[in-house]
C-alpha cells in the first residue's frame, strides 16, 4: 500500500534534550487561526506549563510556584515529558535507545514496540505519579492523566518515518508514535472548574485505538492552543540565544514574523522542537509562548513577569483555518 507524505513525516517524538463530561466531550481540533486579533492574554486564561525532563531540570521550584499560582486563583495545567528517564530505564534493562535524524536535520527518538512499553511504564506510571504526589504535598489538588485518559490527546499514528542514515534517505517502519490532532478540551475545562490541576503526560491515543508516543512539547502546545492559554516551556536554559555561549545574546521578545525567522535560524538541538511547538501553539489559539529557565527562583511567575524568551502571537503567520470544535461521542 502506498503511504502518504503525512504518514511518512517524522514522528512527533522526543528530541534528545535536556529532554469529564458524561456522554460526550468536545474534541478541539488542533488547527489554526489566520487572524490573531482575538487572542488576548488574560488572567482568566489557563497557563499551560511544560516541565522538561532533562537531567539539569529540578522541578522543585516549579512545584512550589505552581502551588502559589493555584492558591492565587490561576488555572494551571501541567504537562511533562521524561525522555531522559526513559533512556535510563532502557539502559538499565540492557537496551539502547534509538535516535534517528530526519531529512530536515531534526534528531528524535524512534519508538519501537519495546520502547513504547518502557514509555508507558515510566511516564504515566512513574514520573506522572511522582509529580502529582509532589504537587499534592505542596497543597495543589493535582490529578494525573495520560493522553489516552478520556481521549484527552488523539490523532493518527505514524508507523513509518523518513530518516537519513549513512547519508542516505530511508523509510524506517515499526514506529509507535503519532501526531496530536484533537484535544478533549471539555475534560480539562471540567477539571479546572472543579478546582483540579491536571498533570498531563503522553502517550496519546492513536486513531486505531493504540497508545503511542508523542512529543511532550507539542502536546503542551496542542493543549495551550485548544484552551486559548499561555504556554510556559520550562527548560534548563534561560531562553533562546543568538549565541548559546554568550548570555547577553538572549532573545527576550519575538513580536514579528521576521523576528520569528531569526529565532528559527538560531535554534539548535532540542530547542528546534520547542520553537516548532511554539509555532503550533500560537497557530492553534495560544495567546503567548514563553521559553524560560526551570531552575530560576519562582520560574513560572518570573516567566509571566517577563523573564525568558517571549513569543507573541503576531510573530507567527498562519494560512490555516480557524479552529473547529466537534462533538465526539464516547
Amino acid at each position: 500500500m502506498e503511504q502518504t507524505d503525512d504518514e511518512l513525516d517524522f514522528a512527533e517524538t522526543d528530541v534528545r534534550s535536556e529532554d469529564m463530561s458524561n456522554d460526550a466531550h468536545t474534541g478541539q481540533e488542533v488547527n489554526s487561526n489566520s487572524g490573531h486579533e482575538e487572542k488576548v492574554a488574560h488572567p482568566d486564561n489557563p497557563v499551560v506549563i511544560k516541565i522538561g525532563g532533562a537531567r539539569a531540570v529540578d522541578p522543585a521550584d516549579a512545584v512550589e510556584d505552581i502551588a502559589t499560582l493555584v492558591a492565587d486563583g490561576r488555572d494551571i495545567i501541567v504537562v511533562h515529558g521524561g525522555s531522559t528517564a526513559v533512556d535510563k530505564t532502557l539502559e538499565a534493562l540492557g537496551e539502547e535507545p534509538t535516535y534517528v535524524e530526519t531529512p530536515q536535520g531534526i534528531v528524535g527518538r524512534f519508538t519501537d514496540e519495546r520502547t513504547m512499553e518502557v514509555f508507558s511504564m515510566v511516564l504515566p506510571g512513574k514520573i506522572n505519579t511522582d509529580l502529582t504526589v509532589s504537587l499534592q504535598s505542596a497543597g495543589v489538588n493535582a490529578l494525573g492523566l495520560s493522553g489516552v485518559d478520556g481521549e484527552l490527546l488523539c490523532g493518527p499514528r505514524k508507523s513509518a518515518v523518513r530518516i537519513v542514515e549513512d547519508g542516505r534517505k530511508k523509510i524506517k517502519r515499526g514506529d509507535h508514535s503519532g501526531m496530536i490532532k484533537t484535544v478533549n478540551e471539555s475534560l480539562l475545562t471540567t477539571l479546572l472548574q472543579n478546582d483540579y490541576t491536571p498533570v498531563v503526560t503522553v502517550p496519546m491515543l492513536a486513531d486505531d485505538g493504540v497508545a503511542v508516543n508523542a512529543d511532550a512539547d507539542r502536546a503542551a502546545a496542542a493543549i495551550a492552543g485548544a484552551l486559548s492559554g499561555e504556554l510556559v516551556v520550562l527548560t534548563d536554559v534561560a531562553g533562546v540565544y543568538r549565541d548559546p555561549d554568550t548570555e547577553s545574546t538572549l532573545i527576550e521578545s519575538v513580536q514579528t514574523p521576521a523576528e520569528f525567522d531569526i529565532l528559527n535560524d538560531v535554534a539548535e538541538g532540542f530547542m528546534t522542537k520547542k520553537i516548532m511547538a511554539a509555532e503550533e501553539a500560537l497557530n492553534s489559539g495560544a495567546t503567548t509562548v514563553i521559553i524560560a529557565n526551570a531552575n530560576a527562583a519562582e520560574p513560572i511567575t518570573a516567566a509571566l513577569a517577563g523573564r525568558g524568551t517571549h513569543i507573541d502571537t503576531n510573530a507567527v503567520e498562519s494560512e490555516m483555518n480557524v479552529i473547529d470544535t466537534q462533538e465526539q461521542t464516547q
